[in-house]
C-alpha cells in the first residue's frame, strides 16, 4: 500500500486522487493542454506526494514575444507548499519550464529532509557509543 491509500477496517483500501485545478486566462483550454498539465503534475509525484495543484495558464498579448505565455503553479504537499512562476514563447514550453522548476525545488527539499534524517541518526549513534 502506498502513501495515497488508506486501509479500511475490512481490509479494503481507499485511494486518494490528487486534485488538479487549471485556470486559463485569455486562452482556450484544449484537451491536449489539459493532458500536458496533468502529465506535468503527475511527474512531480516521483519526488513527494502531491495533495493538490493549482495552475494558472495565461496569455499576455502586450508582452514581448518570448514572454507571451506563462504559468503560475502552486503545489500543495506536506509541509510548506511549492510555488513557481515562468513565462515562455509558447504555453507548452512554459509548462515544461514550470515542471523543471518545481522538480528542482522538490529535489532540493527531499535532499534536505534525507540529510537531516541522516545527521540525526548519526548523532544518535554517537551518543549510544559514548555511553
Amino acid at each position: 500500500m502506498n502513501a495515497s491509500e488508506l486501509e479500511k477496517s475490512d481490509g479494503a483500501s481507499i485511494e486518494f486522487v490528487m486534485q488538479i485545478h487549471l485556470s486559463p486566462r485569455n486562452l482556450r483550454l484544449t484537451t491536449a493542454l489539459h493532458a500536458h498539465a496533468a502529465n506535468v503534475v503527475a511527474s512531480l509525484e516521483d519526488y513527494t506526494e502531491v495533495i493538490a495543484a493549482h495552475l494558472v495558464l495565461f496569455h499576455d498579448e502586450a508582452a514581448k514575444p518570448e514572454h507571451r505565455y506563462g504559468v503560475k503553479a502552486h503545489i500543495a504537499v506536506r509541509g510548506k507548499d511549492v510555488h513557481a512562476d515562468v513565462t515562455a514563447e509558447g504555453i507548452h514550453a512554459a509548462l515544461d519550464l514550470v515542471a523543471d522548476k518545481l522538480a528542482r525545488q522538490l529535489r532540493k527539499r527531499k535532499t534536505r529532509l534525507t540529510d537531516k534524517v541522516r545527521v540525526t541518526h548519526a548523532k544518535a549513534k554517537e551518543k549510544a557509543r559514548a555511553r
